[in-house]
């Protein structure tokens, strides 16, 4: 009795597996931008994502300073790096953007990445996400860089007029912040 329980299991769990080969190998799976996810897609790789994320020893609060300056570096790595997929403010998505699967999210538009902290942008900009089309900027950018970009888009619903003009504007180095005045102290 209990040796057929245990072949009724394995040829249970092989007739899944053969049914799973079958399914991707000829060519019924969803795979094109243009398909509907497949069941339980967004659940799973949300999850594995969220789980290897945490995984990770992260640092909080970012080692680089929450200023004017950060911003307007970080916006100058967003134009040179991001903009293409993730868009910039008050402009419509890219054909580039338009046409991925997943949707890149517009780091602009709504929330963002705003609700993010930034070591989880962080460790997204830096390692990238696999099949997703974001990849990973460690080869490319150095950490300040890739802290710059996590500052501004973690904050990215507080940034100055200025910083959102240099997003908007043609390429060029970013202007110089302007220091903060801060009051002499009262005598």
């Amino acid at each position: 009795m209990f040796k057929a329980f245990v072949i009724g299991i394995l040829i249970g769990v092989l007739s899944v597996a053969a049914g799973a080969w079958v399914y991707f190998t000829k060519g019924w799976a969803p795979v094109a931008v243009a398909d509907p996810p497949m069941l339980f897609e967004k659940k799973l790789a949300h999850g594995a994502l969220n789980a290897r994320i945490g995984k990770d020893p992260h640092s909080d609060p970012a080692p680089v300073p929450v200023t004017e300056a950060t911003y307007l570096a970080g916006a100058d790595v967003y134009k040179q790096n991001c903009a293409v997929c993730h868009g910039l403010p008050g402009e419509a998505q890219s054909a580039i953007g338009q046409g991925m699967f997943p949707k890149p999210p517009e780091l602009f538009h709504g929330t963002g990445v705003t609700d993010d902290p930034a070591w989880e942008t962080y460790w997204k900009a830096k390692n990238g996400i696999r099949l997703t089309g974001m990849p990973g900027f460690q080869k490319a950018l150095n950490d300040t860089q890739l802290w710059q970009v996590s500052v501004l888009l973690a904050n990215a619903d507080k940034i100055s007029p200025a910083v959102k003009a240099y997003l908007s504007s043609p390429p060029g180095p970013p202007p110089q912040a302007t220091p903060a005045v801060v009051p002499p102290p009262k005598k």
